[in-house]
């Protein structure tokens, strides 16, 4: 399908009659031009104007099958709607002067505008099932909906003022659905396509992916595979970027924050565009990113459910146009979240034959798997009991090197996945050594945490109950994947913790996690202390 017009043709100024302009009825028994007018046309337009432009010789004899020229400006207008199918985020619809949040499911007119905010979306519906995704940061103004005719044939008009839109116009031969987008740089027209637009700055870039699309100022549509770029009243087309190479993408992802990496390119390739989606549904854009290597990470995807989604990734090149998209599937399996390490430390040596390891526990899911192996990658266990309804485990084992992991279990025992591995060693007992001075790191507990990319700081809450919202709550800020805190008295105790990014931003809290501080051992001789007393 080609592009057809451009919908200033249904403004004020006047519109050259072509054949483009033209809707082409198919006749079916019993039209005649005086039924067809009273149905399709405006005044002042009548049959006769229609008798003259076809040629018809007889207006009350008309020949089933054949087709007949409509000039869309003749058709008569009514009042269309659009339909909000999806929204997330900080999405906006503004009317007049008042504003408020846009839920799926509402229903949009002519001249609302609508807004979206970082990480937030928004999908609508036309009255011909065309649909439009506007991405985050982005505002669309709904300039015009119309339905021509008897309602069938769809007039809409958009103006993207920043940010993008990306369209899906439904195709039909027997029609012409009138579509337009306008932006600050250059007006578009298609006749069922599927194109996308971006505007920002001083230019707007604009992306054809199947059919054509006409552009104010060009001569030649601009065709499936290409792209267009408008800066100023300046405007070239080129051949857009082949998809980039997703194979290699693993179909699982086990950690939060959410980090997807692919192989780099294709040729030409200066940054990168990724998004992601409920799987298979292009109306349903959770997630976006501009990236400038081939990895996208989202501390937000903390906010969505362990499930099934579609990462879509294109490539961009120097003049900022994106290419052709690759799609892949991917499993978000994060949860339940791994505890964290409490001890030993990274690398610690055990001479006594056994070590003691301990952790935080997951609320939500209290119980641990735990994995002993001789190898990073866990292939030769040497230790894996049931799950563990303890914060900790005394491993005694023959000397030499290990690694151990964790992972949440969940009441009804789904796992999540592992941690991070730690290492620590077993070796025989060195010599008897001189006297030493008192220890005095006991006073401290330390604590150990997953390191996570992209971020830079860390801040940790600390409470006697798991709302965090009482007056003993205590807070830790540390640029490492550890703290060390005065050790408090022996008790029950809650904590969680949340990343900053460079920018200062946080993400949202991990899952809580107990710890219990034992109470020290005289505790228990007490009792006989107090015999003689008795």
């Amino acid at each position: 399908m080609t592009a057809v017009l451009c919908l200033a043709a249904l403004g004020a100024r006047a519109q050259t009659e072509s054949a483009d302009a033209d809707w082409r009825y198919r006749i079916q028994t019993g039209d005649t031009l005086i039924t067809l007018t009273d149905a399709w046309l405006a005044p002042p337009k009548t049959w006769r104007d229609l008798q003259k432009l076809n040629r018809v010789p007889d207006p009350l004899r008309l020949k089933p099958g054949s087709t007949l020229r409509m000039p869309v400006v003749w058709l008569k207008r009514e009042a269309s709607v659009a339909e909000a199918v999806f929204a997330r985020g900080q999405v906006t619809r503004q009317r007049g002067t008042a504003s408020e949040a846009l839920a799926a499911g509402a229903q949009l007119h002519s001249g609302d505008r609508i807004k979206t905010g970082a990480q937030s979306s928004a999908s609508l519906r036309f009255a011909d099932g065309s649909r439009l995704l506007i991405p985050p940061e982005s505002e669309v103004a709904l300039e015009q909906l119309l339905v021509l005719g008897r309602g069938a044939i769809p007039a809409v008009r958009l103006g993207v003022q920043q940010g993008g839109a990306d369209s899906r116009v439904a195709p039909n031969a027997q029609r012409v659905p009138l579509y337009e987008i306008r932006t600050p740089h250059v007006n578009l027209g298609v006749r069922g396509t599927e194109f996308r637009v971006q505007t920002a700055g001083g230019a707007t870039r604009m992306q054809v992916l199947s059919g054509a699309v006409h552009a104010d100022g060009l001569k030649a549509d601009v065709a499936a595979g290409q792209g267009l770029l408008a800066e100023g009243k300046a405007l070239s087309v080129a051949p857009l970027l082949p998809a980039p190479d997703l194979s290699g993408l693993a179909p699982e992802a086990e950690r939060l924050p959410l980090r997807l990496a692919w192989v780099g390119g294709p040729t030409g390739a200066a940054t990168w565009r990724a998004q992601l989606y409920a799987r298979g549904d292009f109306d349903r854009l959770l997630l976006d990113a501009h990236v400038g290597e081939p990895v996208a990470m989202w501390n937000e995807a903390r906010d969505l459910p362990d499930g099934d989604y579609t990462l879509r990734v294109r490539a961009i090149d120097a003049r900022g146009q994106e290419g052709v998209a690759a799609d892949a599937d991917i499993r978000l399996k994060a949860r339940p979240e791994p505890p964290f390490i409490q001890q030993p430390a990274e690398g610690a040596v055990s001479y006594n034959g056994a070590i003691a390891l301990a952790w935080t526990r997951n609320t939500a899911a209290p119980d641990v798997r735990l994995q002993i192996a001789k190898d990073a990658q866990f292939k030769e266990l040497v230790l894996q009991p049931p799950p563990l309804s303890a914060a900790g485990f005394d491993a005694k084992l023959p000397d030499g090197v290990y690694h151990w992991r964790v992972a949440s279990v969940e009441a009804g025992g789904r796992a999540g996945p592992f941690g991070d591995p730690q290492r620590f060693e077993i070796q025989p007992p060195p010599p008897a050594p001189p006297p030493a001075e008192p220890d005095l790191g006991g006073d401290q507990l330390k604590l150990r945490w997953r390191a996570d990319a992209g971020v830079v700081r860390y801040e940790l809450e600390w409470a006697k109950d798991d709302k965090f919202d009482g007056a003993d709550v205590q807070r830790f800020s540390t640029d490492k994947a550890e703290v060390a805190m005065p050790k408090p008295s022996a008790g029950k105790y809650y904590l969680r913790a949340r990343g900053f990014n460079a920018a200062g931003a946080p993400g949202p809290w991990g899952q809580t996690q107990m710890i219990e501080v034992p109470y020290p051992r005289w505790i228990w001789f007490l009792p006989l202390l107090l015999i003689p007393l008795l």
